[in-house]
């Protein structure tokens, strides 16, 4: 199930800004998709606004730690 998008990747942090269409909690795990990349991972950090968070809500726009990196458009399935 498709649960957004990433909006942007901040490659010297490692992080993801993702645009959610869904709910999000720490602790889930969450399968990242784009053109030749495919991998899985727990969400381990989340912050909405620079402040961390442990759920995030539908049509919120959160930045999570990457394993590996991601390209604006990739898709988040949970």
């Amino acid at each position: 199930m498709e649960i957004g998008t990433i909006s942007n990747y901040y490659e010297k942090i490692g992080v993801a800004s993702v645009k959610l269409s869904s709910n999000l909690s720490i602790g889930d795990k969450i399968k990242i998709k784009g053109s030749n990349v495919e991998f899985e991972q727990l969400v381990e950090s989340m912050q909405l606004n620079h402040e961390p968070i442990k759920k995030a809500k539908k049509g919120d726009e959160v930045g999570i730690k990457m394993n590996q990196p991601v390209k604006d458009g990739f898709k988040v399935l949970k």
